[in-house]
C-alpha cells in the first residue's frame, strides 16, 4: 500500500516536471515593433497593465521591452514629471532601449526547464515560440501562480 502511494507520488512528480510551458503561458500577446515610439510603448504597458512586451519585426522576435527598462530611462524624472519623461522618450528609439538577443523557449519546453532558465538569469519573462512563430509569453508571475495552484 505504501509502495503504491510512493510510486504514484513519484509518477505524479515526474509528470509535473514534464508539463509543457504552454499550460501556463499567456497567449494573448501584445507586441510592438521597432518603429513605434517609446511613449507609445509606455502607454501600451501602462494601459494594458503588463510588464513585458516582445518587440517584433514581422513574425520574428528581435527584443523585449519591459516596464523596468522604461523606468531606467526615466529615472531622472525630477523637474516637471511628464514633460521630462516625454522629452527623454523622444530622444531614444526602441532599439536603443530594448533587450536584444533575447532567450526564447519553445511551446513544448517544460515548466521545469523554463523555471530553471528564469531562476538562473536576470530577466523575468521569456517569449514562447512554436517553431519560429511567437506563440506566447511566460513570466515569473505565471510560474508563481502555477506553484500556488499546485501546492
Amino acid at each position: 500500500m505504501i509502495n503504491a502511494f510512493i510510486n504514484s507520488y513519484l509518477k505524479l512528480k515526474t509528470m509535473k516536471k514534464r508539463t509543457p510551458i504552454s499550460k501556463i503561458m499567456s497567449n494573448d500577446i501584445i507586441t510592438v515593433n521597432k518603429t513605434q515610439s517609446i511613449q507609445e510603448v509606455s502607454n501600451i504597458i501602462k494601459d494594458r497593465k503588463i510588464r513585458h512586451v516582445p518587440v517584433v519585426s514581422g513574425e520574428k522576435v528581435i527584443g523585449m521591452l519591459s516596464k523596468v527598462d522604461l523606468q531606467k530611462i526615466s529615472f531622472v524624472n525630477t523637474v516637471d514629471g511628464d514633460e521630462l519623461t516625454t522629452a527623454l522618450y523622444d530622444g531614444l528609439n526602441i532599439e536603443q532601449v530594448m533587450t536584444k538577443n533575447v532567450k526564447v523557449v519553445q511551446k513544448n519546453d517544460t515548466i521545469y526547464d523554463v523555471a530553471t532558465i528564469l531562476s538562473q538569469n536576470e530577466f523575468h519573462s521569456l517569449p514562447v515560440l512554436e517553431e519560429d512563430k511567437l506563440a506566447g509569453i511566460v513570466t515569473t508571475t505565471d510560474l508563481i501562480k502555477y506553484l500556488v495552484e499546485e501546492y
